[in-house]
């Protein structure tokens, strides 16, 4: 195959990972090109990059694909007679507490260490100020993506495909 279909090829690619089957972008996947025959007169870069575009999604659609959400760490500081309440409130927003203890240098303060879902957060913070009578607080950064449980992959693919 001549060299100057290549970069058709790969924008043809990377177009089809916008969007994947599930209606969600795709990450994690490699794509090698092996092979591919061409025609002096017929052959264009449009014409391959409509083909590595056909390719990926018939692909796709034959691989596992899996929903994934993002999962973000959380450091949630609060007042320690509020810690019972700071964890009940994690984990039910599907959180994974994975230890509290004091806070250094803050007399009365425990620090939570926390794994929860991004989508989780929306509104956490006005849950713990509740919880902590306006003083809690937290810091969080993203940690990774991790699949997403089965009823809530199946309520998003549904809205996504319908595209609400």
């Amino acid at each position: 195959m001549p060299r100057q279909y290549i970069p058709g090829v790969e924008m043809g690619v990377r177009e089809s990972l916008v969007r994947g089957p599930l209606g969600f972008p795709v990450v994690d996947m490699s794509v090698t090109l092996k092979d591919g025959s061409y025609h002096a007169v017929d052959s264009s870069e449009q014409a391959f990059k409509m083909a590595a575009r056909q390719a990926m999604q018939e692909g796709m659609a034959l691989g596992n694909p899996q929903l994934l959400e993002p999962i973000v760490s959380v450091m949630v500081s609060a007042p320690n007679d509020a810690t019972s309440k700071v964890l009940r409130l994690l984990n039910g927003r599907r959180g994974q507490v994975l230890g509290y203890g004091g806070k250094v240098d803050w007399v009365g303060w425990d620090e939570i260490q926390a794994q929860i879902p991004q989508v989780e957060m929306q509104d956490l913070i006005l849950e713990l100020r509740s919880l902590t009578m306006g003083v809690g607080f937290f810091r969080w950064e993203f940690d990774r993506l991790q699949e997403a449980p089965e009823k809530i992959a199946e309520r998003l693919t549904t809205q996504a495909a319908s595209g609400a």
